[in-house]
């Protein structure tokens, strides 16, 4: 274990070990309302071109744009068969395709982030290959950075992956903080013994250093799916594998655990401090997560209250078929992004009284 893992878990534990244990046994958020209107179809893809899954939807710049990063009409292989699609695409608040890119730099989109100079982020958890000592053509389990227009402007990573200091190995999700710092959550599998942790690197892809590793403990991961910051710097890490929402700042310290969100798969918070949390896999998809029901839960990154509930329209579904991956546009609509059945985006829109 890191010094940084060390600290991190006896923060937690002085801090609030009774809050995160507690909170593991709390009643279920159920009871609460959904003052949305579901939307599906909102977004046109080219004629010819059906949605694949998708866990990866962020918002542009101008507030209502939407990124999209998707698996070339399917899921697990189908943009390494179809090198060609481009997978990340730019949609109008109209929902009408601006432009695609992306083609041949990436296998399995999972993670995606806009930062603050409207770059697009994708965490790629997937290579070309498989197998942990993939050959020189492999490509996969990277972070890439692209500009607006498509242009490729970095690589975190080595191509088709690595473990430990060999990073990465899964990504699930890619934040950059205000001042250009670049966190990473990594590690799809909630097994014991595989990677779980997050990455910090400078504004120049530098590494920095890591925290936390595979647990059940505060400070500890068992998949780090998705990450995102509030107002205060704050970050925020949907733990799935555990059932929570742990809260870091920016140098790894623990600074609170929260289940009142669900298990999450995607989190994101607006400037305003408005928490999305989409819980794509409780109930059948995930018994052991007990009578939690699975959907969109809507509160505040601050005081963690949970306000509105948008469920799962088929709760018995053997699937992801609510969102996967959340956010929220300027006027407070709300875009989930399915890995399926179905997959593409549902629009969630609260009529104005």
């Amino acid at each position: 274990m890191t010094n940084n893992n060390i600290k991190s878990v006896f923060i937690a534990l002085a801090i609030a070990p009774a809050l995160a244990f507690a909170q593991a046994d709390m009643p279920p958020t159920n009871d609460l309302p959904n003052p949305y209107i579901t939307q599906s179809g909102y977004f046109k893809m080219p004629a010819g071109r059906n949605w694949g899954s998708s866990s990866t939807v962020d918002i542009d710049l101008d507030g209502e744009s939407v990124w999209v990063a998707e698996r070339c009409g399917g899921n697990i292989n189908a943009c390494v068969q179809s090198p060609d699609t481009n997978l990340v695409m730019l949609f109008d608040k109209d929902g009408n395709m601006v432009r695609s890119f992306g083609a041949g730099y990436i296998t399995w989109p999972h993670g995606i982030h806009v930062d603050s100079e409207g770059n697009v982020w994708i965490a790629d958890g997937r290579d070309n290959q498989g197998g942990d000592n993939p050959p020189d053509n492999a490509y996969g389990h990277q972070v890439h950075k692209f500009s607006p227009t498509g242009v490729h402007l970095m690589a975190l990573g080595n191509k088709g992956g690595g473990r430990d200091d060999e990073y990465f190995y899964t990504p699930n999700d890619v934040h950059v903080a205000a001042d250009g710092s670049i966190f990473v959550g990594e590690g799809h599998s909630s097994a014991e013994g595989t990677p779980n942790r997050v990455l910090k690197f400078d504004a120049d892809g530098n590494f920095l250093f890591s925290f936390g590793e595979w647990g059940e403990e505060p400070g500890n991961f068992r998949q780090p799916h998705s990450l995102a910051m509030d107002s205060k710097g704050r970050l925020f890490v949907a733990d799935r594998g555990n059932n929570r929402i742990q809260i870091f700042d920016q140098e790894g310290n623990l600074l609170d655990v929260w289940h009142q969100f669900s298990r999450l798969s995607g989190i994101y918070i607006d400037k305003n401090d408005v928490l999305y949390g989409a819980d794509s896999e409780s109930g059948s998809v995930n018994p052991d997560h007990g009578a939690w029901l699975r959907g969109i839960r809507v509160g505040s990154a601050i005081t963690g209250e949970v306000e509105f509930l948008i469920e799962d329209p088929q709760p018995d579904c053997r699937g992801t078929c609510t969102a996967e991956g959340v956010v929220a546009d300027a006027h407070g609509n709300i875009f989930g992004a399915e890995v399926g059945p179905v997959g593409g985006i549902k629009r969630y829109v609260r009529p104005i009284k």
